[in-house]
């Protein structure tokens, strides 16, 4: 379980480092960190690519300062 987490939270630290410059690179970048976590986490991986894609290029639209 503790590896679980680790992973997780390395993943999750490699997201935040590159948001991309458009809205391509954010998507790619966002579904690849989603896809990882679901399948650490033991989860629907398309699902969890979808939903970090998404959420990485509103995180990026939001803030473009820290992309």
């Amino acid at each position: 379980m503790r590896i679980r987490h680790l992973a997780l939270t390395g993943i999750a630290a490699l997201a935040l480092m590159g948001c991309g410059d458009t809205v391509t690179e954010q998507s790619i970048i966002g579904a690849g960190a989603g896809a990882g976590t679901a399948a650490v986490l033991d989860g629907n991986v398309a699902l969890g690519a979808l939903v970090g894609a998404a959420g990485n290029v509103a995180f990026c639209n939001q803030y473009p300062d820290r992309c």
